[in-house]
Order: structure tokens, then sequence, then C-alpha cells
């Protein structure tokens, strides 16, 4: 018989079973995977088998990140015994043909496997390298396979990394000397396709766990191997009253509880990963896993098992990374650095060996006066400490950032985000085309984020292009072409009729362009004024809303549950459907990109998006229909008009195209209407 690849689908328990027991055949070169992954790989349209007379031959799992145009490929196994027939190749070409829209396959493969061969004659070319968090810490070489697209975005992916702290018992599953009941759940963690996803960290009281065992060779065996976690030592007090919150609240939650050591044990993981500024702790512990409600509610900490992070590490990562509602409970201030106080500065951000204390503090006093009107902004917490300092000027056509530095604080990876997008409207707004960060020694935070927002390295510099083009990819092209020889750098290729997700990558690396003869959709979402008011705060309330940090790059609005035809990514204009007092017309007031759609009941709608502020479980409730379900909208970047469309305008634009307009409920729109409405919003004449 023929041999043929199925994408198994969820219901298809046996081949999903055989391919489990085929990857068991391999953990060792493989890595370990647990059955729950291969289930979710189905369902998210990642498990790709060869089969030939109802046997599975081999197999490849992919995810597909929906905040990333790439393929990430996990595992690529063909049974030792039919190697030889071609079939991984098939099975890669499979990919492929599946996923064109994709900008391509991203695998990992340890060195001293020596497959280099293998990888080449499937097409893909060396990717760089990165060194594997297992016991031997081996080095795995990355590889990607190119699916023809632009290719001056293929490196744009964030570096950051999903930190994840670890009780004793996950911690003696990957370090301890023998090997404990079910500890392939927790090894996981370190297989090589998750090598540059999570990095595991500890905190004091797992010292002190390893310090209380018995068995001298363990105790030091397990002290060592310390040393391949990152180390985390939150503030004692801190840990101390959060510790005290939290036993309160799971004695009232959970009075059948009995209050001891075990108890206050467990709590003080809880405690300390949410005073070190992280979200998510892994752990098989059934006392910690019952207390996981309650250090979400006290602590905002997600206690999850290690199979958890391994399925959804896309997600637990961005929540991590990138979370508005906490700047929301917060008093931040921003002002300019008064002459004279350049010293205070060196204590609260890094400094290079060759850009120490005395040196940094020159090089700000030197952006104060001069022949150049340097800004210098500096951004203090509700303490009053540093967070997050900048310096910018406008030099011709190109926005130059001498300063760019975020301190050691629990929200840096949310600060240095939204910094970032704010550089970029800052740039924009002063008709800039090109941002340099020609700071020598930026955030590492910020270098890290940097790649999601179409940032380079040029002459070891960081760069970006702003491309002011809302128009045709040839248009596009052509302003990205001349400002990309300006750089001397080499331009991509544009077509038209490229793929949602390409597009998706453009135009945010290039933000603002817009490529209108894109397959990429556009959306008009009508959203009530109190709605508009609190995400972008258009209609302004008479009481301002602080915004410091200007619109929150990310957001999520709800809606009921039935579907109008959403795809993602897509683009969306927000149309306030009333008027928040008598007279006031409704209007277009702004522009977003769509990430992600999702339909389930608004409790666990609630649990997955809160971190982005803004709705409170009941509001969620209330956009509930009569399924129980709601619908959330997920979408970034958001651009507020300078000019509102009104209604009429509106009208007007749609019937001069010829084009229908529904204004009742979220409705797709053509891309030349969306290109009439953003240029009017635009307009200054």
């Amino acid at each position: 018989m023929a041999i043929k690849l199925v994408s198994v689908s969820p219901a298809q328990d046996e081949l999903i079973d055989k391919a489990i027991a085929l990857g068991d055949r391999y953990t060792k070169t493989l890595g370990l995977l647990t059955p729950p992954a291969y289930r979710k790989a189905a369902e998210d349209g990642g498990l790709l088998a060869a089969v030939e007379a109802d046997e599975v031959l081999g197999y490849a799992l992919f995810g597909l990140p929906k905040r990333s145009a790439r393929i990430r490929l996990a595992h690529l196994c063909v049974a030792e015994e039919q190697r030889g027939r071609g079939i991984a190749r098939r099975l890669v070409e499979g990919i492929k043909d599946r996923y064109p829209q994709r900008l391509g396959i991203k695998a990992k493969c340890r060195r001293d496997y020596n497959l280099s061969g293998m990888w080449r004659s499937l097409g893909f070319v060396p990717d760089g390298e990165v060194r594997g968090r297992g016991r031997d810490g081996e080095i795995l070489d990355g590889w990607w396979l190119d699916l023809g697209h632009p290719d001056l975005f293929t490196e744009m992916e964030s570096d950051a990394l999903l930190v994840v702290t670890v009780d004793h018992g996950v911690f003696a599953d990957l370090r301890g000397l023998a090997d404990t009941a079910d500890a392939e759940e927790s090894r996981a963690l370190e297989a090589g396709w998750m090598a540059d996803l999570v990095e595991l960290a500890y905190t004091p009281q797992l010292v002190h766990e390893i310090r209380d065992l018995p068995d001298t060779a363990e105790r030091q065996h397990q002290r060592a191997a310390l040393t391949g976690l990152r180390k985390l030592s939150p503030d004692l007090a801190a840990v101390d009253e959060r510790s005290r919150e939290l036993l309160q609240a799971a004695t009232q939650a959970m009075p059948d509880l009995t209050v001891g050591a075990g108890l206050r044990l467990r709590l003080r993981y809880v405690a300390e990963t949410s005073c070190a500024g992280l979200q998510v702790l892994a752990t098989r512990d059934p006392l910690l896993s019952r207390l996981a409600d309650v250090a979400w509610e006290v602590a905002r900490v997600r206690v999850v098992s290690p199979s958890t992070v391994t399925l959804h590490v896309d997600e637990l990562r961005q929540a991590q990374v990138y979370r508005p509602a906490d700047l929301m409970g917060t008093e931040f201030r921003s002002g300019e650095v008064a002459p004279g106080g350049e010293d205070e500065l060196v204590a609260f951000f890094h400094q290079a060996s060759s850009d120490d204390g005395s040196a940094f503090a020159e090089r700000l006093r030197s952006l104060n006066g001069g022949a150049v009107a340097w800004r210098r902004e500096l951004l203090r917490d509700g303490q009053g400490r540093p967070v997050a300092l900048y310096a910018w000027a406008l030099d011709g056509r190109t926005l130059v950032v001498p300063v760019l530095r975020t301190a050691s604080h629990p929200l840096e990876q949310t600060l240095a985000r939204q910094l970032l997008f704010l550089i970029k409207r800052l740039g924009r707004d002063c008709g800039a085309e090109i941002i340099r960060i020609s700071d020598p020694h930026p955030s590492e935070v910020a270098r890290s984020a940097a790649g999601d927002d179409g940032f380079f390295e040029h002459d070891g510099r960081l760069v970006a292009l702003l491309v002011n083009v809302c128009g045709t990819a040839a248009e596009v092209e052509a302003v990205a072409g001349g400002l990309a020889r300006e750089l001397t750098v080499d331009t991509t290729a544009l077509r038209a009729g490229m793929s949602a997700e390409v597009a998706a990558v453009v135009e945010r690396a290039w933000w603002p362009a817009k490529v209108i003869d894109s397959k990429l959709p556009s959306f008009l979402v009508p959203i009530k004024p109190r709605w508009s008011t609190e995400l972008f705060n258009v209609p302004a309330i008479l009481i301002p809303r602080s915004d410091v940090l200007g619109i929150s790059r990310e957001h999520v609005y709800y809606r009921s549950s039935g579907r109008r035809g959403e795809s993602v990514p897509a683009r969306l204009l927000w149309y306030v459907s009333e008027g928040n007092f008598p007279g006031e017309g409704q209007m277009v007031v702004g522009s977003s990109r769509l990430d992600e759609v999702l339909i389930d009941t608004p409790d666990t709608l609630f649990s997955k998006f809160e971190h982005l502020g803004v709705y409170g479980r009941a509001e969620v409730q209330e956009a509930a229909d009569a399924s129980g379900r709601a619908m959330a909208l997920r979408f970034s970047d958001t651009e507020i008009f300078p000019k509102p469309v009104t209604l009429r305008r509106l009208t007007s634009l749609a019937k001069d195209l010829g084009l229908p307009l529904s204004l009742i409920s979220l409705s797709k729109i053509s891309n030349e209407l969306f290109q009439a409405v953003y240029k009017e919003g635009h307009r200054t004449t």
C-alpha cells in the first residue's frame, strides 16, 4: 500500500496513540514529550503522520504560534526500519503544502547527533545555536527552511523567555540522582525545542529544601545543579507579607486545610515567585495545585503542571512579558531629567564595563543643551523610583535614541514593550522615517523585545523603518526600499496577494505600513462609547485618565459569541456606535491589528486575558449571549485617528466605492474601504 500523509485530528485517537508509541521509542534523541502534547498538537493542526496499512511510519509534530509567522518543528520522527524511503522529506513537504502562508520552518537538533547532512538534504540552512537546558548542557543547532516569503522578516521573533520557577519536586525530577516516579512530565521542560522558549528559575525556598535533604550525596549533587537555573532573590519583607496574605486567603477559601509547616512551605514558593515579578510556578505537588486559585487571586501567580507549561508556552510567555493591567493600578509619572540629576540615575540603570557609572552620567549630561535639542525622559513608579529612561531627538528624517534603559522592576518587560511602541509612535508623529537606537548598551529587555517590532542590527545599533504608506505592496516596497538603500541594507521584495500571516508581520515591522492588496482582511467593529473611552480614551472623559505610557499596545474586547466571518490575523476599524453625550455623532476613531479570536465561557476568557486589563469578570459575563459564551478579540498596536471619520463621511466613502456597509455588528469590509477610511482619518487638509 502507498504511504499517505494524514493531518491527524483530535478524534483520531488510534493514530495519536501510535504516534506517541513511536515517539516513545526515540525519547533519547527527540526529548521527552507527554501524551497531552500530541493531543494538543492535533487540536491545533500540528500533527502530521505518514501512514501505511493503518500503521504510523513517521510523524511531524509542530507548533503554529499565534504571534509568529514561523512554524516551530518539535519532532520529526521516522521509525528506524522505515528510513531511506523519503518519509522525512514527505513530512516536511506536507507541512509546506499545508501552511504555505507561514514564513518558514524552524527546528533545533543536538550538534552531537551529526545530522547536519539530513537537515541540508531537506532544504534547511543553519540558523544559529543555543545551549540546551539538559543535564549535559548540549549545544543545539538551529535550522531554518524558508518558504519563499520576504526574507527581511525571518529574524523577527522576540528572544524573551518564559521564566518559570520550580518547586523542589520538579527540580528533583530534573536534577536529582534518583529517577523519581512520573519524572518524565517535568523532564519535558528541557526538551531541545523549548531551549530558547523557557528558562527555569529557583527561589530561596528551594535552597532551604535542598539544605534539609538527609542524604549527603544527594544534597551536594542538587546544590551543585542549581547553577543551571536562574537565581531569584525577592525582597524578604515583601515575601513575608505576601505569604501572610496567601495563608489568610487559603484558610478562608478551604477551611479543611491543615495549617502547618507543609502549607506554609508551599505558599512560600508562590509568594517568592510573585515578589520576583514572575507569574508561573511549575509543580507536581497535589496540595500546591489545590492552591492554584488562591495563588492567582492573591499573588497573580499561575500554579501549573510542567505539562501545562509545554502545552501553553506561547500564551504563558506573552502574559508574563506584557501585562498592561498591572500598569493601570500604579502611578507612573513621566518627566524630563532635571539638569544636575544625572548622578542619581546611575544606581538604577545597568551599565556595561565600558560604560561605567561616571561615563554613563557624563553621557547623560552631554545630552543637556548643546547644538541638538535632546529630550531626556524619565519614568518613575509610584514610590518615585526611576524605572525607565530614554532620550531622543529628530535628525532630519531619523529619530535618534541615544539612551534607552529600563531598571530592574517586576514590570520591566511590559515597560520595555510599551516604550518601544511609544518611540515608534513618537517617530511617526515627528515625521521620521527611520528610528536609530544609538545607545551602545540598551536595556537587555528592550533589545530582546525589539525584534518583535522590526528592529534589526545595523552597524552595531538597533534600527527600524517607519513606512507611513497605506497602499499596494509595490507602493509600500518603494518607500521601504528607498529607506533601506539609504542604510545600505538589503531590501525585500513584496508582492500583491501575499498571505495574511506574512502581511501582518510586514505591517508590524514597518508600522504604520498597510499592505492593501494582500490577503490580510479588514473588519469594522462597532463599539459602545463606554468601552471606546476605557480602551482608547476616545471620546475623552471630562476627567482625563492617566496616559503617561500612551495607549496600551495590546488589549482585548468582548462581544457576543456569534461568528461574523472573523479570521486572524486581520485589521480592525473601530466604529463608536453612539455618542456619550447628546449631539455626539457616531464615528470611526482608529485602527488596530487583530491577533486572536476566541469563543469560550466568560470565566475562561477572563482568566486568559485578565492581564490585559480594563474588563472585570462581571463585564465579561455581560458580553455573553444566551449560549453562555462570549467572544474575545485580542488586538494590538492601535492608532487613534487625528481626525475621526464621521458616520456621514463613512457612508459616503462606501457609496463612492460602490460597496455595502453594515453597522449593526462586526462585519468584514473590503481593503479598499479600509484604505479610504484610514486615509480620511489621517487627512491633514
